[in-house]
Parts: C-alpha cells; sequence; structure tokens
C-alpha cells in the first residue's frame, strides 16, 4: 500500500486536498484495518507538529504524488471494501490540541452495523450521485462521499468551493445528495439572485448542518429544493445525535430534531446533551484516557452514553433544541447566558448577516456579554433592537463590527479568535 510498512490498525496522516484519489485511500485503508487521519493540508507547521505529536502517525501523506502511489499500490481487495472502523478525525481543536477521535478496529458484524446504519437513514443507492462542497478532511462530507460509494453510487469533487462551480456542476452532473454548512447556502444564494438558479429538481436529499443556520436561509431552502429532499442533522466529531426533516422544523422552528435510530438522548439538570449509542459507534480520544473516561458514563439501563459538553432543551415529543456549548457559557453577574440564544435573536435583525456573541473578562460583572457584528446595521439601532427583544444580561455590552467572522472550514465560529 505504500513503502512504508504499514499494517492493520497503522495510522496514516493525509495532509493533502479532496479528490477522488482522496476519498479511495482512505476507504481502501479502511477496508485494510487501518486508520486514515483526514488534516487540513492548510495547517501551519507549527500546527501540524503539534496535532501529529499527540497522533503519531506511521505516515504522513503531504503530496498529491504520494496519494496517487497509494492508490496505484493497493491491492485489490482493498479497493472499496467495507470499511473496518471510521477515520480518524481530529477535534476541532478551538479549545487546546485537537485530539484524534478513534473507532477502534470493528469486528466484521459491527462493521457491516456502521455501514447499514448510515445507508438506511440517507437512502444511498446505486443511482446517488454525491455533489461534494465541503473539504474531504472533515467527518461529514467524507462520509457521505463514503456512503455513497458504498451503496454503489458515484462521487462529484469539484474543488474549493467556488459557487460559480459548483452552479454549472450541479447543471451538467444532476447531483442526487449534498452535505453543506448555512455558509455555502447563503454564498449559492447569493450568486443565484444574480446569474439565476440552476435545475434543483435532481435533488432528493440535501442535509446541512454544522453551524445554526439563519431562519431566513433555512425558509428559502425548502422553498426552493423539492418537498422532502431537505434536512439538517446535529452531530460531533465524536458522533451523531439527531436527524431533522425541514418539515418538522417547519413545525417546531429551532429544533434539530429528535434522536437518530439506535440512539436516546438525556438531559442533565444543567442541559448537559448525553447520547446513548450502539456498539459501533463507541469512540475514545487516541491517547488520553482521561478525556475518554469523562466523556462517557452508563445509563441506568446499561448502555453507554457521550457528550461533547453542548447544551439543549428537550420537549414532551423529544425533539432537540440547543443552547450552545459549556464552554462557550458567559456567566454575567451570576445569570448564565448562552451565546447561541442571543445569535439566534440578533439574526433576526434585517441589518444583520452574520453574528457571533462571546464572553469578555469584565470587573464589575465577570464577564461581559460581546457581540461581533457583520451586516449593515449600527450600533445605536442594535442596542433599541437588543433592550426590546432580550433580557438585561442577555444584552451585548459591546458591539464589534467586521467584514466576515473568523471561522473554520465546517462554518463554527472561532470565538478564541474573538
Amino acid at each position: 500500500m505504500s513503502h512504508v510498512e504499514l499494517r492493520e490498525g497503522s495510522r496514516v496522516a493525509l495532509l493533502v486536498p479532496g479528490s477522488l484519489e482522496y476519498v479511495d485511500v482512505v476507504m481502501s485503508l479502511l477496508a485494510a484495518g487501518m486508520f486514515p487521519i483526514p488534516l487540513d493540508p492548510r495547517l501551519t507547521a507549527y500546527e501540524r507538529e503539534r496535532i501529529l505529536a499527540g497522533l503519531r502517525p506511521h505516515l504522513v501523506v503531504e503530496t498529491r504524488d504520494q496519494l496517487a502511489s497509494m492508490v496505484e499500490h493497493t491491492p485489490e481487495q482493498y479497493r472499496w471494501g467495507l470499511p473496518r472502523g471510521r477515520p480518524m478525525h481530529c477535534t476541532s481543536g478551538t479549545t487546546g490540541t485537537p485530539k484524534g477521535v478513534d473507532s477502534g478496529l470493528l469486528p466484521p458484524d459491527l462493521a457491516e452495523t456502521l455501514v447499514a446504519e448510515e445507508r438506511e437513514l440517507w437512502g444511498f443507492t446505486a443511482t446517488d450521485v454525491n455533489l461534494v462542497l465541503s473539504p474531504l478532511h472533515h467527518s461529514a462530507p467524507l462520509r457521505f462521499a463514503m456512503g455513497t460509494i458504498l451503496a454503489g453510487g458515484r462521487v462529484v469533487v469539484p474543488g474549493p468551493f467556488d459557487p460559480a462551480l459548483v452552479t454549472e456542476t450541479i447543471r451538467r452532473e444532476r447531483p442526487t445528495t449534498m452535505f453543506c454548512v448555512p455558509t455555502h447556502l447563503q454564498r449559492l444564494f447569493a450568486h443565484w439572485d444574480e446569474v439565476g438558479a440552476p435545475d434543483l429538481s435532481c435533488f432528493r436529499l440535501v442535509a446541512h448542518a454544522g453551524a445554526p443556520c439563519p431562519v431566513a436561509v433555512k425558509e428559502r431552502l425548502i422553498a426552493e429544493l423539492p418537498a422532502g429532499s431537505t434536512w439538517e442533522f446535529y452531530g460531533s466529531t465524536e458522533g451523531q445525535f439527531t436527524a431533522c426533516r425541514s418539515e418538522e422544523w417547519l413545525a417546531r422552528p429551532g429544533t434539530v430534531g429528535r434522536a437518530r435510530p439506535g440512539r436516546t438522548l438525556e438531559l442533565d439538570d444543567d442541559g448537559t446533551i448525553w447520547c446513548t449509542v450502539p456498539e459501533h459507534a463507541r469512540f475514545s480520544y487516541f491517547g488520553d484516557p482521561e478525556k475518554t473516561a469523562a466523556a462517557w458514563r452508563t445509563t441506568a439501563d446499561g448502555r453507554q452514553a457521550f457528550t461533547v459538553g453542548d447544551l439543549g432543551r428537550l420537549d414532551e415529543d423529544g425533539y432537540l433544541y440547543l443552547d450552545g456549548r459549556r464552554e462557550d457559557l458567559i456567566i454575567s453577574g451570576g445569570v448564565n447566558v448562552y451565546p447561541l440564544e442571543v445569535e439566534q435573536v440578533l439574526l433576526e435583525h434585517p441589518g444583520v448577516d452574520d453574528v457571533a456573541v462571546h464572553g469578555m473578562p469584565d470587573e464589575q460583572w465577570g464577564q461581559r456579554v460581546c457581540a461581533a457584528v457583520v451586516g449593515s446595521a449600527g450600533e445605536d439601532d442594535l442596542t433599541a433592537y437588543a433592550r426590546e427583544h432580550l433580557a438585561p444580561p442577555k444584552r451585548p455590552k459591546t458591539w464589534t463590527f467586521l467584514d466576515e467572522l473568523p471561522r473554520t472550514l465546517t462554518g463554527k465560529v472561532r470565538r478564541d479568535q474573538l
């Protein structure tokens, strides 16, 4: 498979841009019982060294030639065989050094169950054409591409996201499925406002996740795509929690859906979300038993549940509403303020295109609520709007105006940079 001696359990870091060969190598490694570590090729030397030190890969692939050579030397039995585990994706690393999420080698029955679960939920078939918009080193786009190929379908990778290129690809390839983040949708809709939308009737599944979706964007997505084709899901690098048809969201605005099949959701008194998962969805943080132990607990009925520290509420029908992350929580004057809740209110203002709420140290309050805003609204206007729509502790005390928010490629705001 490579000139370096790789064997079952070996870890291979991939630091190259996404392509069909990339998916090929990921799937071949997994079929051989090895673990690809998909990483952002744009990492600086410092970031790369810091992350790889904890993951100790047996091989680091940094060029397209290396990737092509791996495809060339893949034994036939491993070409797109059954994955014997999950890629070792890294947690986003907005807090501390990113950790590898390790599924371990799965026995054949659990490996089959892992593939079947995705196929049943998303309905992958041999007639599917999956359009890849996000970088393939992220878990969701790679999962959708792999699920499509394992069902006998086809994957299209146009390259770095560009609305004109994506529009042309939709016209030419007639994709049936697509995973995206809200930023993709906003940029596509803006482009289509200028040049006209392509025929979107080819899509049977458009799923979005990764960041809160502005209501206007969500409503337009539902209006423009075939009925029943649009979904939102809530998950993390570690695992999947919910899936939600847009029609369910229309009935319950703001929800991210109910637990995926085979899972159940439980909340602690403070709103921390725990998700019980089947055996094939277990994971550990590579080389970090303490972090692993903190992420898992045994439920009353003996099942295993994990948390990533997100906070939420469940309604009487089991629909989940997110309140943000424990680590993002702002405690101002002893009051818990959830940035996500404040952001959703501010996004309803017509002059706000994008917003991120974060805390800053404050001598009087402990922390004060700050908002970084992209859009045409001014400070006086927003202060008045907040006074009308938010309780005093939740109102931003400091406003910053930016051309764009610092985000990861999956669309998550880098609050550490604000």
